[in-house]
């Protein structure tokens, strides 16, 4: 892990970008180590600058003194996109306009990506916990598909907070049964790019006895503010 810049935030969180061989990512730290370490992923697409997920990560930082990183996963953000992911957009954007159907599109594209998205998480979560100030345990925080297969592979997850806004390949699905950890699962109950029964049965899917399920109105992008506030808590609790 090489660490490329440094800045001291106003809040008083210290952010990092990192690279670890080809994958590019943002360590931000504050308060005493070694601190808890929260993985907050994003959607499909997005950067790991994405400025929800900024916030969301700064707000664990400066009042919960937590470590949190956050990388771009293959083909997004920093890194180059490849010919396939892009013909899958190309075909999302062409079969909504449409109005026809579009699980069997995001099924190539979302699988694939966790089929890379995670190993990189671990190799990234070994290079952390290399780290002084970070001592864990580790939640991860972001998208649901990557989240699922990271939770059931990895021993070294305490915690999980997923958000029921992106596609969940059939293999997830199935593999949410193996995830024993404490879950919390965010639904926006009018989300328009997501099926709500599908969601339900997902988190009945779950295999943990501890998961909570918060569900507020609104569309996609609608996650009302404290819902960050509750996940803090809901690490907080877990990752001690």
């Amino acid at each position: 892990m090489r660490f490329t810049s440094e800045q001291r935030l106003d809040d008083g969180v210290l952010e990092r970008e990192f690279t670890l061989g080809d994958i590019p990512g943002i360590l931000w730290t504050s308060g005493s180590a070694p601190a808890p370490l929260i993985l907050i992923g994003h959607n499909g697409g997005l950067h790991k600058r994405e400025s929800r997920l900024v916030a969301r990560a700064r707000h664990y930082a400066a009042r919960y003194g937590h470590a949190v990183a956050a990388i771009d996963h293959p083909g997004h953000g920093d890194r180059p996109r490849s010919a396939a992911g892009e013909q899958a957009r190309a075909d999302l954007r062409r079969a909504m306009a449409a109005g026809e159907p579009v699980d069997g599109i995001l099924e190539s594209f979302v699988a694939p990506l966790v089929d890379t998205a995670v190993p990189e998480w671990r190799t990234t979560l070994d290079a952390l916990l290399s780290l002084p100030e970070i001592g864990g345990p580790v939640g991860y925080s972001g998208m649901t598909a990557v989240g699922i297969r990271l939770a059931a592979a990895e021993p070294r997850i305490s915690a999980a907070g997923f958000f029921a806004g992106g596609y969940v390949p059939r293999a997830q699905r199935e593999e949410a049964r193996q995830v024993t950890v404490p879950v919390l699962f965010l639904l926006q109950w009018d989300d328009e790019g997501n099926d709500r029964q599908r969601a339900l049965d997902l988190f009945d899917a779950f295999g943990t006895e501890e998961k909570t399920l918060h569900a507020n109105m609104g569309g996609h992008a609608g996650t009302p503010w404290f819902e960050v506030d509750d996940g803090a808590r809901f690490f907080a609790r877990h990752l001690k």
